[in-house]
């Protein structure tokens, strides 16, 4: 069925330093109606900072994390983090987390990777308990044990001292795997996509589907927001826009994590391309990246983004409205945000 769709700005994750025109795209996301505004973190620029710096600018879009790392904080700190920022944007905070991977969260954090599933659900746990205030907050669990044990001795559960703006902050969990989609369907108010493709939502539903009927579950698919970053380019000429994201999925399905331990890889092998994972893969890990990007295949470029000029978007955009995504999440200029405005939210 062809609904209407929500439409948030993403800021990425930042090179040489904030992204050239941010707070005009912002400005322009807050006037258009967007839904939402989304920071990165992995190992440079952090995911809560520019909020705080770029929040005061708006007045009624919402302001999430897209997504804060779970091994970059413990839990307690990310749940204050949460209340100060929904505090000070007046019940506009979302928060948005994810594990990472193991290339990260070992490599730069100093963190286990083992058992992400049983971690996240501690984690959020911890999280949610802060902001219910309904006692000193304890934890038994192994990853993060409140107090902690073996220690001084002189810990103690503690109560946060600041009452939450919402006891019920808005969760939402980056995830790929169908373990982990499960796993957000059942804990969480929301779950960010990437590398969805419409005419493969089948590979996702189910998960979803497992984790609402879990004893438990927050929501249902009907109250459930799923965001999907979705790189979006204009141009008339479509071979030219396509060509222009191959470096994107290259690193992505070739450089991101270990070879056969790619999270976003395994997304395209669930798709159905495996041998072109492999293909690029070796050639992007044996430095020929324009070879690797060649290597992808301009169907799958089109089913994961929206590209060429406007009314083949237009046209495109009919594949989203009737699939299971609420959000788009987009990325660019002030420009690309009146364009992407226009034709989603027209």
């Amino acid at each position: 069925m062809t609904r209407a769709l929500r439409l948030g700005l993403h800021t990425g994750l930042w090179t040489s330093g904030p992204p050239a025109g941010a707070p005009e795209a912002i400005a322009a996301a807050d006037a258009l109606g967007l839904d939402s505004i989304w920071t990165a973190e992995a190992y440079g620029s952090d995911g809560l900072t520019p909020l705080a710096w770029w929040g005061p600018a708006t007045r009624r879009i919402r302001l999430g994390t897209g997504i804060a790392q779970l091994s970059a904080r413990q839990p307690t700190a990310t749940a204050m983090a949460a209340m100060t920022l929904d505090h000070l944007s007046g019940g506009r905070f979302v928060l948005g987390v994810g594990v990472s991977g193991p290339q990260v969260v070992e490599g730069w954090y100093g963190m286990p990777f083992a058992k992400p599933l049983a971690r996240t659900r501690e984690y959020l746990g911890i999280v949610r308990d802060v902001w219910a205030r309904e006692g000193p907050v304890a934890n038994d669990g192994p990853a993060y044990p409140l107090p902690l044990p073996g220690g001084t001795g002189l810990g103690k559960p503690l109560k946060s001292s600041l009452r939450p703006l919402r006891r019920d902050i808005p969760i939402y969990l980056g995830a790929e795997g169908p373990k982990n989609v499960a796993l957000a369907a059942e804990l969480c108010d929301g779950w960010f996509a990437m590398l969805f493709a419409p005419g493969h939502e089948r590979l996702y539903r189910d998960a979803l589907e497992e984790g609402f009927a879990r004893p438990d579950a927050r929501r249902s698919l009907d109250d459930f927001e799923i965001c999907a970053t979705v790189p979006f380019v204009v141009d008339d000429d479509v071979e030219r826009a396509v060509d222009s994201l191959r470096p994107y999925y290259a690193l992505y399905f070739g450089g991101m994590g270990a070879k056969g331990r790619n999270f976003h890889a395994d997304v395209a092998i669930r798709m159905g391309y495996e041998a072109m994972v492999r293909e690029v893969a070796d050639l992007y890990l044996a430095g020929r990246k324009d070879e690797a990007g060649a290597a992808i295949p301009r169907r799958l470029i089109e089913q994961l983004a929206l590209v060429g000029p406007p009314d083949k978007i237009r046209h495109d955009l009919e594949a989203w409205r009737e699939s299971i995504v609420t959000t788009l999440l987009i990325s660019g200029d002030a420009a690309t945000v009146r364009t992407a405005a226009e034709l989603v939210l027209g």
